[in-house]
């Protein structure tokens, strides 16, 4: 999932809705502007049923955990399913992004993806979430209205649509019942 501007009280939601027992990892790209992405975890820990870590280089995904993207560093999945970090060249003024995610986890588990697309301020998301719905991902998109800033929402619909649109409240009960599936 990826978010922006807002997206700290959009986790807040989200993660705190999440199952316990959630069969599958959670990855998270958030434009925080904070180097201390412990800080952030440990925020997020507070209100996760799930453990919340920093994705680290060669660390293997676990079902059942929250990995948040490192500060300058672009994410990406392997196919072994560990984590590789790049400081590649900035993707829509940002590093990490969203779009790198998103491609790099759809090209390893295609169908068996949820890319989740929340609050921002700019586009971040929209291409990468294309790029995954075409390969068999399902996609959710915050609706906009209910977004506190909608422009990376409403750039991610106009470029990719969306499986499902939904507030932010309704967000952790669709992945509940999509990994239950």
């Amino acid at each position: 999932m990826g978010c922006s501007a807002g997206g700290l009280k959009a986790l807040y939601t989200v993660l705190g809705g999440l199952d316990e027992k959630l069969p599958v990892p959670v990855i998270v790209v958030i434009h925080s502007g904070s180097d201390d992405v412990g800080m952030l975890c440990g925020l997020l820990s507070k209100i996760s049923r799930l453990p919340v870590e920093e994705a680290v280089e060669r660390r293997r995904l676990r079902p059942g955990c929250v990995f948040v993207a490192p500060t300058g560093y672009h994410l990406y999945i392997e196919r072994d399913l560990r984590f590789a970090l790049s400081v590649d060249d900035k993707v829509c003024f940002v590093r990490p992004s969203i779009d790198v995610l998103f491609e790099s986890a759809a090209d390893v588990f295609r169908e068996h993806l949820v890319a989740v697309v929340m609050t921002g301020s700019n586009e971040d998301g929209a291409a990468g979430l294309k790029a995954a719905r075409g390969r068999g991902a399902i996609a959710i998109v915050q609706d906009p209205e209910d977004a506190e800033v909608p422009a990376m929402p409403e750039a991610a619909l106009k470029l990719a649509g969306a499986d499902f649109c939904a507030p932010l409240t309704g967000i952790a009960r669709l992945i509940n019942e999509l990994c239950r599936r």
